[in-house]
């Protein structure tokens, strides 16, 4: 599907001359068999840096790597480690104080260092094609989707207003948007997060580039709209005869659609090579500490202490001698501290930059040592729900919006407890309820009807009638932190609050007490007169929990507080919460859509759709056959980092109806790929107990049908 009629612009070679040289240069994911793809892109030991107020930065040296057409390659690693740098720099896209300042760019037989940037402006979205990390940011929320999309073709080929929109049309039918004519006609406000992430996606192939940069794209994507997009990623490669740049700090994402990875760490190349091969048989230390950082459905590890990694990327104008990555490495000896090493090939096409290599067996029988944390056996509920309701009035402004609407319902009769000392995860898409639930437990919301209790004691519904000593007992941990801290108030300042308003402690005790709240969340007394601003998102959010834990509450509601961290900060988060749970015996209320930690760290688990539990038990028994519909199909959205396990593809259509649809029966009908007719649409379901088990699913279905259609999600076929 590439348009080769317009690339002599880009210069001679753009046939397969690229590939058959590839294969002695050290470049990642390359053969050089004649015959092979062509390759789309290739860097040699390229080197990019930034100009900055304190002086020189070398954010990126030395990498060589290589993609051809139809292959996707994934660039992981931590924040900071200089993935975007390396992909923006490769197509000549850095901010103004962003320069290459070594190697070459090979793109389609041309090396484009040499290009000013009017004739780079002509590769931009023409040959190249960009998908950002935030849909909304990309797009312009005062233009109509349709013109947005169709801009690009006007510019880039020529075609008229009309022609252009047809084309824009055309293309998003082929990303597979619903009713794309009408969507064109409509805002950005006016579409869910998936669609304007297709919109975006589909600006970018609008040109049918021969290469496509993504940059976390599906980050801020709740499970089920990140299985889709990502199918749709791994098609687009093959539909548009394109090669794929991704760049993510999610490895499982890497697994499920790249050909091939490379792993980066403090603007160095780790470890390159076919995606299948390196998650199968790692060979740096860096890249199994991602891997072993990642909770997986595996129920012998549920529950135990997640590798993780120690230290943070450090600064790039004082990079460690020898390898960059030895300060933090458990395998480094003193040869690693003193002699940095070239990559090395240690299988066919697969690279590592490790002295070690060769203990890759000793790697990970070291890594895989893991606390256990069993959950309290016959305790008490401390925090129980019932029959719980949220219902708005639909809102009445100047457009009268909400005229003739029913009642919104965001939470319908839910009905929930947590045993003390243990876990419940709260799962579901975005609009489930959710965070309705949340604020309803806490009285920023006062329930429209049902009631909340802690310790069997029935809780006053709004917050300002509740005294100072039921406020202590029940403490949140905000999704992001930078937004729930003061940023002109000190980290001591911070956790001082709670310790202000529900203890009597003097001012010399508050301090002694701070200190020793700071440490229990492994933050060094250092950290004392920080202010937020001065703090990584890790950082921030280990102030939040030691916050919340200041009150020394009963109850903890965590809402969705491991979104958006790298891998290795999640798993040092999820290990802090299991350890001051087992120190403090606090009852968790988690919320994530990151069903693996859910799993992981959770002793029970309520499944919610359109504002009601659908599915509710222990951890073990709702992530095993039998499950209801909804939970088969999150379980099948997510991605998993085990190159060997089965997964079964069950995708919804559309999105979570409105919470003001009035729905008779089931709550999934809609979009339920196993609805038996009306009997799901009028009857409301029953409950179905698991024999054997407290666990309950809400659906007409037998059990025993369910059991012959669904497999484990962590089935492994090797």
């Amino acid at each position: 599907m590439t348009d080769r009629a317009n690339m002599t612009d880009i210069g001679e070679g753009t046939g397969g001359g690229t590939g058959a040289r590839a294969g002695g240069d050290g470049a990642a994911g390359l053969g050089g068999k004649p015959g092979e793809r062509e390759t789309i892109i290739r860097i040699d030991k390229l080197s990019i840096g930034y100009e900055t107020e304190s002086g020189y930065v070398k954010s990126v040296r030395g990498v060589s790597l290589g993609v051809r057409r139809r292959e996707s390659f994934g660039l992981v690693g931590e924040s900071g480690s200089g993935k975007s740098t390396l992909a923006l720099g490769s197509i000549r896209y850095l901010a103004a104080n962003g320069r290459v300042t070594g190697g070459s760019i090979n793109f389609m037989g041309r090396d484009i260092t040499t290009l000013g940037r009017a004739q780079m402006s002509k590769l931009w979205g023409r040959h190249i094609g960009m998908v950002y990390q935030n849909p909304s940011l990309a797009l312009n929320p005062s233009i109509k989707i349709g013109r947005q999309i169709a801009e690009s073709a006007q510019i880039h080929q020529g075609l008229d207003k009309k022609a252009s929109f047809r084309k824009a049309v055309e293309t998003m039918g082929r990303v597979s948007m619903p009713d794309p004519e009408y969507v064109a006609g409509l805002y950005p406000h006016q579409l869910s997060g998936g669609m304007l992430q297709r919109c975006v996606i589909t600006m970018a192939l609008l040109n049918t580039p021969s290469l496509l940069v993504m940059d976390e794209p599906t980050t801020a994507l709740d499970v089920t709209t990140q299985a889709v997009v990502l199918d749709l990623v791994a098609s687009l490669k093959k539909d548009y005869d394109s090669a794929v740049f991704y760049i993510t700090h999610d490895l499982a994402v890497v697994a499920r659609i790249c050909d091939s990875i490379g792993v980066m760490y403090a603007g160095e190349l780790m470890e390159s090579g076919p995606a299948a091969e390196i998650f199968r048989a790692p060979r740096h230390p860096y890249t199994l500490s991602l891997l072993n950082s990642i909770p997986k459905f595996e129920e012998e590890g549920r529950k135990k202490s997640l590798r993780g990694i120690d230290g943070m990327i450090p600064s790039l104008r004082e990079l460690p001698r020898g390898c960059v990555f030895s300060p933090r490495c458990f395998m480094a000896v003193d040869e690693c501290r003193l002699r940095a090493i070239e990559m090395e090939e240690t299988a066919p096409g697969h690279l590592t930059a490790c002295h070690r290599w060769r203990l890759a067996e000793e790697m990970e029988r070291e890594i895989r040592k893991g606390k256990s944390y069993p959950a309290p056996e016959g305790t008490p509920v401390s925090l129980s729900v019932d029959k719980l309701s949220k219902h708005y009035a639909p809102v009445r402004g100047a457009l009268r919006r909400g005229a003739g609407k029913s009642l919104i319902k965001a939470l319908n009769s839910v009905t929930l407890s947590v045993p003390k000392g243990c876990t419940l995860g709260v799962v579901g898409e975005s609009g489930c309820g959710k965070t309705t639930l949340l604020r309803s437990i806490t009285g920023l919301l006062e329930p429209t009807s049902g009631e909340v209790a802690l310790d069997s004691q029935g809780l006053p519904a709004s917050v300002g009638g509740r005294p100072r000593s039921l406020l202590r007992r029940i403490q949140m941990v905000f999704q992001n932190p930078d937004a729930s801290l003061n940023p002109n108030q000190t980290v001591a300042k911070c956790i001082e609050r709670p310790l202000k308003i529900f203890s009597d402690l003097s001012r010399a005790g508050r301090r002694e007490k701070i200190l020793e709240i700071l440490e229990s969340v492994n933050l060094p007394s250092a950290y004392y007169n920080r202010l937020p601003g001065e703090l990584s998102g890790g950082e921030l959010q280990r102030v939040g929990i030691a916050r919340a834990f200041a009150a020394e509450p009963d109850v903890i509601l965590l809402d969705e507080p491991l979104s958006a961290l790298d891998v290795s900060v999640q798993a040092t988060l999820v290990n802090l919460l299991l350890e001051l749970q087992v120190k403090n015996q606090p009852s968790y209320l988690f919320i994530s859509h990151d069903l693996a930690a859910v799993h992981h760290i959770s002793d029970l688990i309520a499944v919610m759709y359109l504002g009601r539990v659908v599915e509710f038990g222990k951890s073990e028994a709702v992530f095993k056959p039998p499950f209801h519909p909804y939970t088969e199909a999150l379980l099948s959205a997510v991605p998993n980092p085990d190159p060997d396990a089965e997964q079964v593809s069950v995708r919804l259509e559309g999105s979570v109806p409105s919470p003001s649809s009035v729905v008779a029966g089931c709550a999934f009908h809609s979009r339920c790929p196993r609805v038996r007719g009306p009997e799901c649409s009028d009857v409301s379901p029953p409950a179905r107990r698991l024999p054997g088990s407290d666990a309950v699913i809400f659906c007409h279905i037998p059990l025993e049908e369910l059991s012959a259609v669904q497999s484990s999600p962590y089935h492994r076929t090797g």
